[in-house]
């Protein structure tokens, strides 16, 4: 008899996509034989911190162009427990900023893998350097001084 497969399920925003998200998914497909990833939708996103930048419709592609995952889904909800039944998910892998949130699913029989982002990238890193930066060009350039302007005497 042969040995059942092991489904492993990963979720996120994935907006800004960076080198922790594909860390983050390739970790997860080491972790089994068949990775299902779930894309945030942006009404998801936008009910507990600010919009993504990027669509979801192109969050989703992006995920969906990768090598690691073996199906792409959008994900609607924060609580996975009917995820977990439908797609018979047996490891589950998120970002360690939600540490705790999720070992409720470990009474369903899921292993629950909070990833190690660490001092690395996060999206909401690259949004505060690129406004920081903005701002600061912005400044620039509405504080400089106009150049003298040349004046045309009338021609006749």
């Amino acid at each position: 008899m042969s040995k059942e497969r092991i489904i492993v399920y990963t979720s996120g925003t994935f907006d800004m996509f960076h080198s922790n998200h594909l860390k983050m998914v390739n970790y997860a497909k080491a972790l089994g034989d068949l990775l299902i990833v779930g894309v945030s939708t942006d009404e998801l996103v936008s009910s507990y911190k600010a919009p993504p930048i990027v669509p979801f419709e192109e969050r989703l592609a992006i995920i969906e162009g990768m090598k690691a995952p073996d199906m792409v889904i959008p994900q609607r909800s924060l609580d996975h427990t009917e995820i977990v039944k439908k797609l018979h998910i047996d490891i589950f892998v998120v970002g360690d900023d939600w540490t705790g949130k999720y070992d409720y699913l470990e009474d369903q029989g899921v292993k629950v893998f909070y990833f190690p982002y660490g001092a690395g990238t996060s999206s909401t890193v690259l949004k505060e350097k690129i406004y920081e930066s903005y701002s600061e060009i912005k400044k620039r350039i509405d504080n400089h001084e106009n150049p003298d302007i040349i004046k045309i005497p009338n021609k006749k």
